[in-house]
């Protein structure tokens, strides 16, 4: 998949590193605004399983 991904670019190498690195952020940005906010709400991470003895 990288290599096709390195092959399909255009440009010198750095150029296609600097794009790869730009593009990997942005769906890192994507992920956190919006992917992982709308999967918290079908995940029950803060429901708590132990309840506390008084």
């Amino acid at each position: 998949m990288y290599g096709g991904l390195w092959r399909i670019l255009p440009g010198p190498a750095w150029f296609r590193a600097l794009f790869l690195l730009v593009l990997a952020l942005a769906l890192v940005w994507v992920c956190f605004e919006w992917a992982f906010p709308w999967l918290s709400e079908y995940v029950p991470i803060n429901d708590n399983t132990v309840e506390a003895h008084p």
